[in-house]
């Protein structure tokens, strides 16, 4: 399995993000990339930033590999955890009862066959055309070994958008993706650039980035295509843009669906007390809730 979000490597520089320490569980031939956090003597489990779950070449092994995780957690004095499953593996399904799994807002997935420019929505093609017009090129860098200049970029765009504290990573995070393999660069100018995982036989848009001056001129678009074909000429069968800001809906989402106007994918998240007691203690409430924040006493 070479998929980024299932890679150690990956689970270890994304640990940054959610200040914790990365674990690749392993039992009978699933894996589960985790992220155990700790915070006032309370620990528990995330997945590193973006998707993960176990994964298991069945659903059988799927539901063992949870019965036993529960003893883990146990053994590790893990609270609660709390996972995005990958919408291309579907690996929610064989995660309950072990865990709460409850469906989110869709994801959209591009598939590198055909004439990709043709598939998009008018309005993007004439994006697109409308930065070939005025003389945009998209440079790509395979495996770039310096993101300072992407990450001031994209932290401009974060603060555009308001976006919370969250979305501004350490400097640890972007310094552990300089010189992998797995990442591709894509820059049309000073202006606009997008980050993408390249494991195949998946191409995973990871962050976009932009300035005031780029909006309007179909840069944005262009480096989406131009991603897209990036792909499809090495061979890869999707290019998964994921979902909205924070996993949701809104109008980044729409915005993605106009790359590829087809039925969204399903995506799901998990949710698992496993001391119930510890976790009624912290957050006041007579039983395990899975409304709203989870965990609750990280709200």
């Amino acid at each position: 399995m070479t998929d980024v979000y299932f890679r150690s490597d990956y689970a270890e520089i994304a640990a940054v993000v959610e200040d914790g320490d990365a674990y690749v569980l392993e039992h009978e031939g699933v894996i589960f990339p985790v992220v155990v956090r700790e915070s006032a003597g309370v620990r528990d489990v995330t997945n590193p930033y973006g998707y993960g779950g176990a994964l298991a070449p069945d659903d059988e092994s799927g539901q063992r590999f949870y019965d036993w995780y529960r003893g883990w957690c146990e053994e590790n004095e893990i609270v609660t955890s709390f996972v995005r499953f990958h919408p291309l593996f579907e690996n929610h399904r064989y995660a309950q009862p072990a865990f709460h799994v409850e469906p989110v807002a869709g994801s959209v997935s591009w598939r590198l066959d055909g004439d990709l420019f043709e598939g998009m929505h008018a309005h993007h093609r004439r994006a697109v055309r409308k930065a070939e017009r005025a003389g945009i090129e998209v440079v790509v860098t395979e495996a770039p070994d310096d993101l300072g200049a992407f990450s001031a970029l994209y932290e401009e765009t974060m603060r555009r958008a308001g976006a919370s504290d969250f979305y501004f990573f350490p400097a640890g995070y972007w310094r552990g993706l300089e010189g992998r393999d797995w990442v591709v660069l894509l820059e049309a100018g000073e202006d606009a650039a997008i980050l993408c995982f390249a494991t195949p036989p998946y191409l995973h848009y990871q962050f976009g980035a932009s300035s005031d001056a780029a909006r309007g001129t179909g840069a944005s678009h262009l480096l989406m295509l131009s991603a897209a074909r990036f792909g499809q000429e090495r061979g890869y069968e999707q290019f998964h843009l994921g979902a909205g800001l924070g996993g949701g809906g809104g109008p980044l989402l729409e915005w993605k669906r106009r790359f590829q106007p087809a039925e969204l994918l399903g995506q799901w998240v998990g949710k698992a007390v496993h001391d119930e007691e510890r976790y009624r203690a912290l957050t006041g409430e007579v039983s395990a809730a899975y409304d709203g924040f989870f965990p609750a006493y990280r709200r």
